[in-house]
């Protein structure tokens, strides 16, 4: 089990797609908590998104086939 304290309470990050530097909250209210959209957590050396690209990436993602 993780220790709260071991959890930083805020950390800047920059996005992974675009380089956009935003803030992030994992110990409290963040702003992607907010967020409809849903990914599958980064994988090794990727980092978050920014809520442009998270918004981005969902709509590719949840966007029906074109018929």
């Amino acid at each position: 089990m993780t220790n709260r304290s071991d959890i930083p309470v805020s950390r800047r990050l920059a996005c992974s797609v675009c380089g956009t530097e935003f803030a992030c909250n994992p110990a409290g209210p963040c702003w992607c908590a907010e967020e409809t959209a849903r990914l599958p957590m980064p994988v090794a050396g990727e980092d978050c998104l920014c809520r442009d690209c998270l918004r981005k990436m969902a709509g590719q993602t949840h966007t029906p086939p074109n018929r």
